[in-house]
């Protein structure tokens, strides 16, 4: 990544400089890692093995699930070693490669939301027709095109927050290199990135935005015209868990990057840890828990290993 630059290194301060409470943080950070590492597993497993969940909605929610894994693994791993670390250097190119990952992800995932809005209208407003829109093939066009034009977003805004000079200070005053810390230590003029980055996140998040709410604008509409209560109700009940996944992403990524840089104030910390440790563990649970489908599913296969392990018990005890 070109530019001007001195430094070979960063800083990265962390979430706190108290000794007293980083070993508490560090085993309640190490927890929710472990609880989304295997939340997602688990939602990806049961995806896979289960045929009835064979369907455009799961495929979309699988992608999903792995994405949250991912997003974990850029940033949890190297906040939970800076917390029982003296030295939390980072290199300048580890700095690149965790940014334009981080911006990877959070676009994918902004655009499977939409495109799990869209499969919910597809279901909803136009059964008849849902197998043959949400084919398997255009279901595999609509992820690869989302990991593709994340890709690119995520470049450009990495070019533009890195491709200046960097010759002051190198301490970033966060748990990992986020946008607006680095962009504080640029000797630089950064007003041309910061329109720029801020151009991108609109794009990426008020497209997606639009798209869950014309989708949603749809399936309301359908659904009021609906007679039947129960109708209404499970139509709403498919809804649920995606709906409020949306809320919760959208409304701490707005929070964080929709707002001025002048703006960014010490609060920022708590939400980029919910933003980026917190969301991906409880996706899991808002997938599972408010979904009878993949509650099922899930106690299926836990029907299955133990039985599995009580032939193998039994199996054993006869040798």
């Amino acid at each position: 990544m070109g530019g001007n630059h001195t430094q070979t290194k960063f800083i990265l301060l962390g979430i706190t400089d108290s000794p007293c409470a980083q070993t508490p943080l560090f085993v309640l950070f190490l927890f929710i890692y472990i609880v989304s590492l295997v939340g997602n597993l688990s939602i990806i497993t049961v995806v896979r093995v289960s045929p009835s969940l064979h369907t455009p909605m799961y495929f979309f929610l699988t992608h999903f699930a792995f994405i949250d894994i991912c997003f974990s693994t850029v940033i949890s791993p190297r906040m939970l070693a800076d917390l029982l670390a003296e030295d939390k250097t980072i290199s300048f190119h580890g700095c690149i490669t965790q940014f334009l990952t981080f911006g990877f992800l959070a676009n994918v995932e902004c655009h499977l939301l939409a495109m799990m809005a869209y499969d919910r209208y597809v279901a909803i407003c136009h059964p008849l027709l849902y197998v043959t829109i949400n084919s398997s093939r255009v279901c595999w066009q609509l992820v690869a095109s989302s990991y593709v034009f994340a890709f690119l977003s995520a470049i450009i805004s990495t070019w533009c927050v890195f491709g200046g000079s960097f010759c002051g200070p190198n301490h970033i005053d966060h748990f990992f290199c986020d946008v607006v810390p680095v962009l504080k230590l640029m000797c630089s003029d950064t007003h041309s990135s910061e329109l720029v980055i801020f151009a991108f996140v609109t794009i990426n998040a008020v497209s997606a935005s639009m798209i869950i709410l014309l989708s949603y604008i749809s399936i309301i509409r359908t659904v009021l015209r609906m007679c039947s209560a129960q109708s209404r109700a499970r139509a709403f009940n498919t809804c649920a868990s995606h709906l409020m996944a949306v809320s919760i992403f959208f409304g701490s990524g707005f929070f964080m990057y929709l707002q001025p840089q002048s703006s960014h104030r010490s609060l920022d910390k708590v939400a980029s840890i919910f933003y980026t440790v917190v969301i991906p563990m409880l996706n899991p649970f808002i997938y599972s828990l408010r979904n009878k489908e993949v509650k099922g599913a899930l106690l299926k296969c836990q029907r299955r290993l133990f039985n599995h392990w009580q032939h193998g018990r039994v199996v054993s005890f006869r040798i």
